[in-house]
């Protein structure tokens, strides 16, 4: 990765780091407001934007179109930035990062997934074709980098049938198990299921939390999500190869995960995972913007995370 002296500033920095804790525990300000919505599917409009930011001002001037934002270090498990980090809005097909880890959780990446009809009558033309086989983790990091809605499905089914219960049983638990407070999900897309019904919701904050517990889980298939092309050949040997959603992901430097995701309720979404330093993950979410703006939201949120740690580093 491309970051100036990453290994030298992260040795240098970490006892100036430890000795200015205490001065640091008294300046940061921690800031998050929860939104608990009445009901699910009424998420609130309220924008509250907070900055966590004892150095600089590295986030006071940034201003993003979505309606909820959060800059997540998952190493620290701190919030740096955050604007309505805790409102319950429509995940659209950040939805699949969900279905995938519950689906690695529970088969495993070698468990063979097979194409039906009913996977392929799902919204969109992924070109995958009814009888196809595929190892898990193959058709998984082509689901993720193209978002195919057909590939979650299939997923979703077969860990379902696996776990003998429902879809939206099987990733509410997944949620649970993760801490995911405001997440849940009706099927394993995140298509909208009507005009009014998302088919899945969550929070910036809970987003933040499953990347992180995605990249830990299965850190070869987000691997994939960082480049602008996957492949996946079927175990009968068919080679498919699909773009990124993310024509963007390869301008950013140390990224770890990339998921996007659009519907007419959600709007535009992304998540993208960063590494900050050697082994400093970051997690940059934005839900509710544009299908455009969404892209630039993250770009201004890590140029002002990289402002910030610098910040940091110079104590």
């Amino acid at each position: 990765m491309n970051i100036p002296n990453l290994v030298s500033l992260a040795r240098n920095s970490r006892i100036k780091r430890e000795a200015g804790t205490a001065i640091l525990m008294g300046t940061v300000v921690l800031g998050v407001l929860f939104f608990l919505p009445t009901h699910k599917l009424a998420p609130t409009a309220t924008s509250t934007v907070v900055i966590v930011n004892a150095t600089s001002n590295a986030f006071a001037q940034v201003h993003v179109r979505a309606k909820a934002a959060i800059v997540y270090d998952l190493a620290t498990h701190k919030t740096l930035y955050s604007k309505n980090s805790n409102a319950q809005l429509p995940l659209a097909s950040i939805t699949k990062l969900l279905t995938t880890y519950e689906a690695v959780k529970e088969l495993g990446p070698n468990a063979p997934i097979t194409i039906t009809a009913h996977d392929v009558a799902t919204e969109g033309d992924s070109g995958l074709s009814p009888g196809e086989t595929f190892r898990l983790a193959n058709l998984a990091r082509l689901t993720l980098t193209a978002s195919l809605n057909d590939g979650a499905a299939a997923l979703a089914r077969v860990s379902a049938q696996r776990s003998d219960t429902t879809i939206p049983s099987l990733l509410a638990s997944a949620a649970s198990a993760i801490g995911l407070s405001q997440t849940y999900a009706l099927d394993g897309s995140g298509l909208d299921s009507s005009k009014t019904v998302s088919g899945g919701y969550g929070s910036a904050h809970d987003v933040a939390l499953l990347a992180g517990a995605f990249l830990a889980e299965a850190p070869y298939i987000a691997q994939a999500t960082t480049h602008l092309s996957a492949t996946a050949v079927s175990l009968s040997g068919t080679v498919h190869t699909r773009q990124n959603t993310n024509r963007e992901v390869d301008t950013t430097e140390g990224i770890l995960l990339s998921k996007t995701g659009y519907t007419n309720m959600a709007r535009g979404n992304l998540v993208v995972v960063f590494d900050a330093s050697f082994g400093h993950p970051i997690a940059v979410v934005v839900l509710g913007s544009t299908e455009k703006d969404r892209f630039t939201d993250v770009d201004k949120l890590i140029a002002a995370t990289h402002a910030y740690l610098a910040g940091m580093r110079s104590l």
